[in-house]
């Protein structure tokens, strides 16, 4: 049996992913009885070799592994799943026994790891079809890659089901919004406020840093060594962004089918965005037609609905629609948010960048947001977007609303590692 690279059984941590458990099966913790039955455990199958008997609890854990993962792979010894093998072993099809499963592992392991596994099901066995039954959506635990399972799906949702799969939809949605929306308000905010400096402000919209920086050619020094002062000839503080400041911000999202978790959160950022009055924000997907959603950030779950994950890629005849819509190019964000891998005229494509940011447009390319970091991309590409200013990087939602603010004051944006 091979088991998932990001889980881990037994409380032995497997690719990162901490699963804690408790033997009932009789053995000492910590001890070479413990190891073993971690390793039983991680082994599946009769695993004869580790001499270990399961019981109770430990032995239902095995059997909610075995039947996702027991003959979906080459063994402990082998190189990962084997995907010639036949498909379904240990699940069947039918959907009384997958909604007994995933019951199973919601008891067994903690939200993370339930989450993981529910995806292989999807992905290794083919389970995608009884997502269609109401049934199904109810008894699964709801996260972002189960939402573009959903929008992978589509169309050919039910009508009886497709109620239940926008319920599974906001939850996920709501969860997301908690999240970010304070932060990204509070922060995006606060830096629109100070991208707008005036030099008669009011007393508590001065920026004092500033301020004492421009007068220290007016210092006074004092006699007998007390502190001296500043006579604050100029003072240098913010206008209010809502009466000052207006900035455009276009989403540019790549909604191929890798794509599908940076999707999900740029829909619920580009509707957090779209609620702060001093940011007019644009919502457009791609693939090798256009579509704008911007008329739907009312409700992410809309845009999630008005997605058509697949496809080919056009980002040249994406980024020809987005420059159409910029008029004020010095107040203009445009994120783009792809893997970079190109289907259309790549000189174009880069040509548009360059004249978007020679135009003054702050223009910034995002290789994923979501939490899996950088995921497979055109290097190439990359590195002719980074020659001309634009570096592409993936990023985490937690750190987007500080690309967002640097972004707004025309700052370095902080950048992370890939």
């Amino acid at each position: 049996m091979t088991v998932p690279s990001s889980t881990s059984i037994g409380g032995t941590s497997i690719g990162g992913t901490s699963v804690s458990g408790t033997s009932d099966s009789g053995t000492s913790a910590g001890g070479t009885d413990e190891r073993l039955r971690r390793w039983r455990l991680v082994l599946g199958g009769d695993a004869d070799g580790t001499g270990c008997r399961l019981s109770g609890r430990d032995a239902a854990m095995d059997r909610a592994l075995g039947a996702l993962y027991r003959g979906a792979g080459s063994g402990a010894g082998g190189s990962g799943p084997d995907r010639s093998r036949p498909r379904g072993a240990g699940l069947g099809g039918s959907a009384p026994e997958v909604a007994r499963w995933l019951g199973d592992i919601r008891e067994y392991f903690p939200t993370r790891v339930v989450q993981v596994m529910q995806q292989d099901a999807i992905d290794r066995l083919g389970l995608a079809q009884l997502l269609m039954e109401p049934e199904m959506l109810e008894a699964v635990e709801p996260d972002v890659h189960l939402v573009g399972t959903l929008m992978s799906l589509g169309r050919a949702l039910p009508e009886t089901t497709r109620e239940t799969a926008r319920e599974v939809v906001r939850k996920v949605v709501a969860r997301l919004e908690r999240r970010i929306a304070t932060r990204t308000r509070s922060v995006v905010g606060g830096a629109l406020d100070r991208s707008a400096r005036v030099n008669r402000p009011r007393h508590r919209d001065i920026d004092w840093d500033r301020t004492i920086r421009a007068n220290l050619k007016n210092y006074i020094e004092p006699e007998g060594g007390t502190a001296g002062t500043i006579v604050p000839e100029r003072l240098i503080g913010y206008a209010r962004a809502a009466s000052a400041v207006k900035k455009e911000v276009i989403l540019c999202i790549d909604q191929s089918g890798s794509m599908a978790a940076s999707v999900v959160h740029s829909s619920v950022f580009g509707a957090v965005l779209a609620s702060m009055k001093s940011l007019h924000t644009r919502l457009v997907v791609f693939d090798t037609a256009v579509v704008d959603l911007t008329d739907q950030l009312s409700d992410p779950v809309d845009v999630l609905f008005g997605v058509q994950l697949g496809g080919g890629t056009d980002i040249n005849r994406a980024l020809a629609y987005c420059q159409s819509r910029i008029t004020r190019p010095a107040d203009t964000i445009v994120v783009l948010i792809s893997d970079l891998y190109e289907g259309g005229i790549r000189n174009e494509m880069l040509k548009r960048v360059a004249a978007m940011k020679s135009a003054g447009v702050q223009f910034i390319a995002l290789l994923a947001l979501s939490d899996e970091g950088a995921p497979a991309y055109d290097r190439e590409h990359a590195a002719a977007l980074a020659a001309l200013g634009a570096p592409a990087f993936a990023c985490t939602p937690d750190l987007f609303p500080d690309i967002m603010a640097a972004a707004v004051q025309k700052l370095p944006l902080p950048i992370p590692e890939l």
